[in-house]
């Protein structure tokens, strides 16, 4: 088997040879491979070359060198022929007089290659590689004259050479900052916090930090001398905006208090409910409570490992049920459910009284719940036997023994597949084979299986659906792990006609994307994409179709995306997108932007011909203000059709919103609503319409009511009666009536949910009209992405609202719901792929053009003629309301592909768009659900959208707004871009090429929390091996811990998480993955992290880490060497003589080897010898009497005897074999600081282990 190699050297100016690395132990772990390569590398200077192979004989392969100056500074790096070109990329490195390097060089594409030589004038080329007279580096300028910190930072490009960001130090002043007391007092175990405002902190009590944008927008940061944030201010132009935080005495946040909870008193309880986040903690400083404004308090139960076991919300709490996690003896989640229980005090009880608390895996079924035979053993876990409701299991290391279990590939597309043998050389130890994953709302599970190669990649998977039903994935890697084909077979029920989907990618020398195929069943293979790239690794151009529609990409000098086309000179092309930031065209509008918000828009489509524009006004909170439609081409441009205009509270709470129509009469912009927002804290208690038109937000003026958690439970504006919602609060049941001219229109929508919180089925249900019609029933099936209808009944219908965008404008008079003249029957209708869909229905590919936000803008097909058909555009507010009016080609398509338009989300009956998580409604510009991750963003209310912000910002996934990455749907992210406005060039050393990006909607999503940090080194260890495994198959990851991935570019992804293997095999879309916990994790934050690191660990707790880590470990080794070291040669050999004629190894090679190790590490041990073996019997002692003995005390104590024994007693088999006693001491030792050895064995065979705890 070959192995991937990266090829390290060094060379040294002065000793003009490489480098031998040094043997240690760890030799014996790991093994290094160090050649020469065949380059012309500059021996006069000191670097590093590297090199890292991308086929088997590294005749495909990635090199790079940097150089370093006499200093050990890095002067300059060389990408050797990473251009498409095959040229070379340098970054030049300076420095100041100081030696601060002020500059930052953007990557310089060269005239040719030098095969790795310094370059001496690298910056030559840069007027030629694209740059032209740009000023191409950032800089960093430094308040020399004081503190020599960063006084301003100028960001590259001619055009924000005089738009620093600026810097600012210093301390409070009198009366600047509010001080407020916390008195701490202890109910129900946890801590019960008061508070109280002593008026203000003295002057010179707090560190300020203040950083002002390029556009003047000032962000100030208050610190107290623990390091910790007091107070948050900005300000929106008229006031400052101050957001508090505040800590007991322990150090724990307990509040956090937002402007408008401001006041010249502390708040009091009710103003702390409706718009604080409150927090509670036990006397392990663990977060047992916490409470989310207009959310009810949540409350937070452990385990003795210090493992999250059982969460509840209020909803819960009024059913007496908890969610529970249960785990095995690593750390991994085995099973997850709901129970019924008391209250936090008695299950925190019943939760210590379970000790090691560890299910364990068994060989037979043990159990049976919801249908599902379980195979571990739960006794002696918490809750016990008080379940309610089994919601998913996870299998590792071996695939049960399932009636259900397909057949095993004995390989993936001609790649080898590992089984569970488990004295196999390799084998599926520790990896997920196996995830159950049970529906909400009634007992079917889906069961997924991953395959992995003899390298340990995820190559395969196979789901079993709940109807019976499978999609199975397989995927070809090459040596680098980049994906050459895949092919997916699927059907909805087993009885189905089986659904293929091969795929299959070319890449060029650095494994940049260039082609991308795509084949249904037996059909012809349709050339989805064909990319081309400029010197920097941007793609310039992307052919769709087999050449149907070119699409070229332009850039800034930032790297972001300013053109899809242009929509100036369209030409015969379908769409053109351009995007300004400091420059726009309607200055007198909207002036440039220079921190990154986007001032101006313009677009057009081939269906009207139109050139449009928005112009954006922002405040200084960067929240939109003001979007001024306007046509430039026409006589008079300015006719503000489309206009929007908002105004916002503290909070970012819409306090008004404005939106404008096409004209019904005349040339005039009609007004079609003028809203204004009612809140009782965050949560909105009614809207008045004052416009009084039907287009746009409906009106009514009705209240809206909410649950215990803060969701919108009714919103009788819109019809909706009722909703209902499933214990992840996703909207699950609506009632829906709506009064029209002609009559009322009742209807109801249900949800089927896994308990990942994957969206399986939408029924939607209608009774009958009136003469003519019957009950209408229309199901969507979401399957792995490929998406089935069944329609019953319909008939015509006088009183159902328009499929134009779901807008109560117009009414069709008579209008057939689908349906009508045919038997029922499931239909296939489309699958997405990387760059639209391929519809079953109509037999073709669909290609669509997006925007910098993923919004479907026009979509497209090849017509009977060959030539391409624009089938539907879409144009929006900034906030994702469709335009009215225009070509007429703005239709949602009931559930069809047309129904992806906002975001790439689809919107649903309700006029609601599903995003995954939340429900997002467009006409008002917010949620009606809380954010799951609201506490990530608390100065914003927990129901804002995209941060108010909606052209830089999207929501993936209803969970948070991201920093739009300059994203287009399909196979290559036209930008070569990290996120926001900072440029990270991505071409140097990327074994992917550029990222895909865009989140291009599905429906396959999980909605719980990321993952959180275990207390288990090896869970820890697990999770970056499967995080590095998915990073070789192109997946990646979000700030926030969501896993992203194309598979239309396939991604085969198997993650190793909370809740074990996640597997998804959606053949031709982007998925935005929240790691699965069922809902624990997002009951807690980073804040129970921080806790814990604060207050876990007890005085004892201190003395036994220090001990293990330091004196335990290498103090008791550094003893086993010095004694080691102390033998003689003689004795050392008769012992190894032995050791040699028992192992077959030389007696040399085994003397030599134990010189080296005790040499290399009695250095590192000696000084802690003597002393750390003191420290060592000591704290065994203390542990003793203290009760904290446990079964690495019992060894440790058991070395130091051994120690002494073997240096000192002289009886001549004690002699003989002292050498292999010491060196195994010392072995020991070593490998316990390293790797945890005693960590596991208290673990394993420990006072609270299952050996003894079974």
């Amino acid at each position: 088997m070959k192995k991937n190699r990266i090829t390290t050297h060094w060379v040294s100016a002065l000793k003009k040879r490489q480098k031998s690395p040094c043997f240690s132990v760890f030799a014996l772990l790991f093994s290094f491979t160090t050649v020469f390569a065949q380059t012309n590398l500059s021996t006069a200077e000191n670097y590093v070359y590297t090199k890292s192979c991308m086929d088997g004989d590294c005749i495909k392969k990635s090199e790079t060198v940097q150089y370093f100056d006499g200093l050990g500074r890095p002067i300059q790096t060389v990408a050797i022929k990473a251009t498409p070109l095959g040229r070379d990329v340098v970054i030049p490195v300076e420095y100041d007089a100081k030696g601060r390097q002020a500059k930052s060089y953007l990557p310089v594409p060269q005239a040719a290659t030098a095969n790795g030589a310094i370059y001496t004038n690298p910056l030559g080329n840069a007027s030629s590689a694209g740059y032209g007279n740009e000023k191409i580096y950032a800089e960093k300028r430094y308040d020399d004259a004081f503190t020599g910190r960063v006084s301003q930072v100028v960001p590259a490009g001619t055009a924000w050479s005089q738009k620093p960001a600026q810097m600012a130090y210093a301390t409070n002043t009198e009366g600047e900052v509010k001080k407020y007391k916390i008195n701490t007092h202890w109910t129900e175990g946890r801590t019960d916090s008061e508070i109280s405002l002593l008026a203000s902190y003295p002057a010179n009590q707090l560190m300020k930090t203040s950083v002002t944008d390029p556009d003047g927008n000032t962000s100030t940061e208050f610190k107290n001398g623990k390091g910790q944030t007091i107070l948050v201010r900005k300000n929106d132009g008229t006031q400052n905006v101050d957001t508090y935080y505040l800590h007991n005495e322990y150090g724990q946040l307990v509040y956090v208090i937002p402007p408008l909870a401001l006041g010249g008193s502390a708040p009091d309880q009710t103003m702390l409910d409706k718009l604080c986040y409150q927090y509670r903690y036990d006397g392990l400083g663990r977060l047992v409570e916490k409470k989310v404004p207009g959310k009810g308090w949540e409350w937070m139960i452990y385990d003795k490992q210090d493992r999250l076991v059982g969460a509840q919300d209020a909803v819960m709490r009024t059913k007496s049920q908890w969610m529970y996690t249960k785990y095995d003896r690593f750390g991994r989640v085995t099973f997850t459910g709901i129970n019924s229980g008391g209250d936090r005090m008695s299950e925190q009880a019943n939760a210590d009284a379970y000790g090691s608390n560890n299910a364990s895996r068994t060989s037979g079924v043990f159990f049976n719940r919801e249908g599902m035979d379980v195979y571990y053993d739960p006794n002696g876990t918490y809750p016990g036997v008080a379940w309610v409701k089994l919601l998913s299991v996870n299998y590792y290391d071996t695939y049960p023994a399932y009636s259900f279990n397909p057949a095993f590939p004995s390989a993936v597309l001609g790649e080898s597949v590992i089984s569970d043998t488990q004295n196999a050389s390799v084998n599926t130890q520790a990896m997920p084979t196996l995830s159950l994953v049970k529906n909400i709302e009634d007992d079917n599970w889906t069961k997924t299986y991953a395959y992995y190669d003899k390298k340990g990649r995820s190559i395969g998977s196979y789901t079993i659906n709940h109807l019976g039903g499978y999609t199975r994935t397989e995927t070809e890697l090459d040596f680098a792990g980049a994906a050459q084909q895949t092919k997916v077979y699927h059907k909805r029920l087993n009885t189905d006609t089986e659904k293929v989907i091969s795929q299959s990618f070319d890449y060029d020398s650095q494994n940049r994307m260039i082609k991308h195929r795509h084949q249904v069943g037996s059909g012809p293979v349709e050339v989805l994409t064909e990319n081309t790239y400029n010197e920097l690794s941007q793609l310039s151009n992307k052919k769709v179709g087999g050449g149907l529609e070119s699409m070229d990409y332009q850039y800034d000098i930032r790297g972001a995306l300013t053109k899809i086309n242009d929509p100036a000179a369209l030409g015969t092309k379908l769409f053109g997108y351009a995007m300004k930031y400091q420059n726009p065209e309607y200055t007198n509008v909207a002036p440039g932007k220079s921190n990154g918000n986007i001032s101006e828009i313009d677009w057009k489509s081939a269906s009207d011909g139109i050139l449009k524009r928005y112009s954006y006004v922002y405040d200084p909170l960067n929240r939109l203000k003001d979007a001024i439609y306007a046509e430039p081409g026409a006589t008079a441009p300015h006719n503000n059709n489309y206009n929007e205009y908002a105004t916002y509270d503290l909070h970012g709470n819409i306090k008004t919103l404005r939106r404008n129509a096409f004209p019904v009469t005349g040339n005039t912009a009609t007004m079609v609503d003028d809203l204004v927002y009612q809140y009782t804290g965050n949560r909105l208690d009614k809207v008045i319409e004052n416009a009084m038109n039907d287009t746009g937000y409906e009106g009514g003026n009705n209240g809206i009511d909410y649950d215990d958690n803060g969701n919108m439970i009714t919103m009788k504006d819109k019809g909706m009666q009722s909703i209902g919602y499933n214990f992840l609060s996703q909207p699950d049941q609506y009632a829906i009536t709506q009064a029209t001219v002609l009559g009322t229109n009742s209807y109801s929508l249900n949800y089927l949910y896994r308990a990942d919180g994957t969206k399986l089925r939408k029924t939607y249900f209608k009774p009958s009209s009136g003469r003519g019609s019957s009950d209408t029933t229309r199901m969507t099936d979401y399957l792995d992405g490929f998406q089935y209808s069944y329609f019953e009944g319909g008939g015509p219908c006088l009183t159902c609202r328009t499929e134009t965008a779901f807008e109560m404008q117009a009414y069709k008079n008579i209008s057939e719901l689908p349906g009508i003249g045919g038997p029922p029957e499931w239909k296939l209708d489309f699958v997405p792929t990387a760059e639209g869909f391929y519809s079953f229905t109509e037999n073709r590919y669909i290609y669509q053009y997006k925007d910098h936000l993923g919004n479907t803008r026009v979509s497209f097909a090849r017509n009977s003629a060959g030539a391409p058909e624009i089938l539907d555009t879409s144009n929006y507010y900034p906030f994702g309301l469709n335009h009215t009016g225009g070509n007429g080609l703005n239709s949602s398509g009931f559930g069809s592909w047309q129904s992806y338009k906002y975001n790439g989300k689809e919107l649903q009956e309700t006029g609601m768009y599903d995003f995954g998580a939340r429900m997002y409604m467009a006409d008002l510009g917010r949620w009606g659900v809380i954010d799951p991750l609201a506490e990530q963003m608390r100065r914003y209310s927990p129901y804002n959208f995209a941060f108010n912000n909606p052209i830089s910002f999207i929501d993936p996934d209803g969970m948070a707004p991201k920093m739009h990455q300059f994203s287009m749907p399909g196979d290559s992210r036209p930008d070569a871009y990290s996120g926001g406005n900072n440029p990270n060039w991505l071409g140097l050393g990327n074994t992917g090429g550029i990222e895909t990006g865009g989140y291009g909607g599905g429906n396959s999503y999980s909605v719980l929390s990321s993952l959180g940090n275990s207390n288990d080194y090896l869970l820890d260890e697990l999770r970056a091996a499967w995080a590095n495994r998915t990073n070789k198959i192109s997946s990646s990851t979000t700030p926030n811990g969501d896993l992203i991935w194309w598979t239309g570019k396939p991604r085969e992804n198997v993650s190793l998480t909370n809740d074990g293997a996640n597997v998804d095999a959606d053949p031709g879309i982007m998925h935005v993955l929240k790691i699965l916990d069922n809902s624990l994790s997002s009951l807690v934050t980073s804040i129970d992290d921080a806790s814990k690191r604060l207050m876990r660990y007890q005085t004892e707790d201190f003395f036994m880490d220090a001990e293990k880590h330091i004196n335990g470990s290498l103090g008791v080794s550094g003893m086993a060497l010095d004694g080691f070291n102390k033998l003689s040669n003689t004795t050392k050999l008769r012992s190894l003589y032995l050791l040699s004629a028992a192992t077959g190894i030389r007696a040399g090679k085994i003397l030599n080897g134990a010189k080296g190790f005790a040499n290399f590490f009695g250095k590192i041990s000696k000084s802690l010898g003597v002393a750390g073996t003191a420290l060592t019997v000591g704290v065994n002692a203390y542990e003793y009497y203290s009760g904290e003995w446990d079964a690495h005390s019992v060894i440790n104590t058991a070395l130091i005897g051994a120690t002494v024994i073997a240096t000192f007693v002289t009886m001549p088999a004690v002699v003989a074999a002292a050498p292999v006693i010491l060196t195994a001491v010392a072995v020991y030792g070593v490998a316990d600081y390293v790797f945890g050895i005693g960590d596991s064995i208290d673990k394993n065979f420990g006072r609270k282990s299952t050996f003894w705890y079974p």
